[in-house]
């Protein structure tokens, strides 16, 4: 029994002393410090001489040591076994292409490719291996070969992905669209790789290839995906009337017809501020349905488009299209969306804050769900930040924050009670907020937070009786209200007299946003540059590295400028909420092709 329990702690020793030398192997690996890698991998497959993972690290460790001769040795002695695994020809003719003797590792490759007519199911591995090592060609033919060998075999999609990777693309689109008849369920996995391909420019070579493919098979072929895949590539092309098109062509030739696509493209359209399509597509689906709630989504759109276009003077129009939608669609929970867009209409377009506040009791009397219920709520207490009247705002807010805690809603509530104490000029209870949304499980909720937070924190510091940070709340408020020009007026006040202080670089980016909102895009620009100058290790930086980036890329037409601040994002701020949106820009303006979606 001794002897056992002896043993037993023997053996636990061992097994642990072997998991300490992978984890000491793996990291010297990964860290490229592969001499030292080779020590342990070598101990750890000579006790594991059947372990391909030791292994292949071990050969790694040697071909990246440029100790190609040691991985030559234990790959032919390795191959002397009496079950060789196929994928050791691949590695092996490898190890001698990279010393580059190209005659023996083709009789390696050449080997690999023949052990499949022993067994085809190796096909996978094989040309695994051999895309790996970027030998693609080798691939093609592996892939080819198992399927003949084995009809049941399907290396189709694979096949179509090497091809991309050769630069054959006529090829990698025509399996692709095979193996979307064949096979729906990769029809997404697919889209997303035939997006490396497809730009946002309808004279890029591979978007005129694909789409002269795509009108060919609508011809000989017809069926519903070419006309899909037509509306997916003009939409990447941001050609959203070639688009609705198609789209037509679909509802119009299903036999079970669903406006889906059209509505997608309508708020793919609106994002892009394509007013004019959005319209016509919003007409069409009208014109299409019955169904109370969609005609609702439509009309409740068109009012919302109407509005954007709309001066004050008209203002009486856009109210009767409200009331006549609610007095058709009556007031119900069906139409709650209707109830708040029109609420804040009265409140923020109509300067009628009370007869929204009316609206909004009426549909909190409604029976509609704890969800429905808070966004009534944050749109009553948004009228009331609107009104001034920061209590009644506040009951509101924290009732949200404490019944939807663990929900985004929830936190958002609580934002909005730091910033309502804000405009009041309860700055300590802002920040004591505030402090908790940091790890907001949103991540523009958390940005937002620590933004108002530092802007609080540095400034109260600088100044203990916070004239500059009420004066900016003051200009906050009135740009939440609406009243752009006193807020402008205001911001330029601090900047004359607290030139230097903390504040500066915060109403520098509010006052651009302003100046942006009526395109006074030079003004903006030049409040921009004076952040990222004088303010470069702030947290706004990024914020006006990418404002006005979009600034000299859409609107001044300096798009060799915007290249050069984008650039910025992505070497200096790769925390950024910006650096995905900022990198596929770059690209674009490099001229890379990139999916634009």
């Amino acid at each position: 029994m001794r002897f056992l329990f002896v043993l037993f702690f023997f053996l636990i020793g061992i097994l642990g002393l072997s998991a300490q030398n992978e984890a000491i192997a793996q990291q010297y690996f990964e860290k490229g410090d592969f001499e030292k890698a080779i020590v342990y991998y070598q101990k750890l497959y000579d006790k594991n001489p059947n372990n391909r993972n030791y292994f292949m690290a071990l050969v790694t460790s040697f071909q990246q040591a440029n100790q190609l001769e040691n991985a030559e040795k234990i790959l032919l002695k390795k191959l002397e076994d009496k079950n060789i695994y196929p994928v050791l020809f691949v590695e092996t003719g490898y190890n001698y292409q990279l010393m580059h003797q190209e005659k023996k590792a083709d009789v390696y490759f050449d080997k690999a490719v023949e052990s499949l007519d022993e067994n085809p199911n190796f096909s996978f591995a094989v040309g695994g291996a051999f895309k790996k090592r970027s030998l693609l060609d080798y691939a093609i033919k592996t892939y080819k070969k198992g399927m003949t060998l084995n009809p049941k075999l399907n290396f189709n999609y694979d096949l179509a992905y090497i091809y991309g990777e050769k630069g054959d693309i006529e090829n990698m689109y025509e399996m692709y669209l095979d193996l979307m008849l064949e096979r729906e369920n990769l029809i997404g996995n697919i889209k997303r790789n035939l997006g490396a391909f497809i730009s946002d420019d309808a004279k890029d070579e591979n978007n005129i290839l694909f789409k002269k493919i795509l009108l060919q098979r609508s011809q000989t072929n017809p069926n519903l995906l070419w006309n899909e895949l037509l509306s997916w590539l003009f939409i990447q092309q941001q050609d959203y009337k070639s688009a609705f098109a198609q789209e037509k062509a679909i509802y119009k030739r299903s036999v079970e017809p669903s406006l889906n696509g059209l509505i997608d493209l309508t708020q793919i359209a609106l994002e892009n501020n394509a007013i004019e399509i959005s319209q016509s597509i919003l007409e069409f689906i009208i014109s299409q349905t019955q169904d109370q709630q969609l005609l609702i989504f439509a009309k409740l759109k068109l009012i919302a488009i109407s509005l954007k276009n709309t001066k004050e003077k008209e203002y009486d129009t856009i109210e009767q299209e409200f009331k006549t939608l609610l007095d058709t669609y009556d007031i119900s929970p069906q139409t709650l969306e209707v109830q708040l867009e029109y609420a804040k209409f009265l409140a923020f377009n109509y300067n009628r804050s009370d007869e929204a506040i009316v609206v909004l009791k009426n549909a909190l009397k409604l029976p509609v769900n704890k969800f429905a219920e808070a966004q009534i709520k944050m749109t009553t207490a948004d009228v009331f930040v609107y009104d001034e009247k920061f209590n009644q705002a506040l009951i509101y807010y924290s009732q949200v924050q404490k019944e939807l805690k663990n929900d985004v809603l929830g936190q958002q509530a609580r934002f909005k009670v730091a910033q309502t104490s804000f405009y009041k000029g309860d700055f300590e209870w802002a920040e004591t907020q505030l402090k908790v949304l940091k790890s907001s499980t949103s991540q523009l909720i958390a940005n937002d937070a620590l933004e108002l937070k530092l802007l609080i924190s540095d400034n109260k510091l600088k100044d203990s009786i916070q004239t500059a940070l009420k004066l900016y709340a003051k200009a906050d408020l009135l740009a939440y209200q609406n009243n752009d020009e006193k807020a402008i007026a205001l911001l330029e006040i601090i900047l004359k007299e607290h030139k230097g202080e903390p504040i500066e670089d915060e109403a520098l980016l509010k006052q651009a946003e302003l100046f942006e909102k009526h395109e006074e895009y030079e003004k903006a620009a030049y409040n921009y540059q004076k952040i990222i100058e004088f303010y470069p290790t702030d947290i706004l930086m990024d914020d006006a590295l990418y404002k006005l980036a979009s600034i000299y890329k859409d609107k001044l037409s300096k798009p060799e400028e915007a290249k050069k601040l984008l650039e910025r994002i992505i070497f200096e701020h790769q925390d950024s909420i910006y650096f995905i949106e900022a990198r596929k820009e770059y690209r674009l303006l490099r001229g890379d092709t990139v999916n634009p979606s």
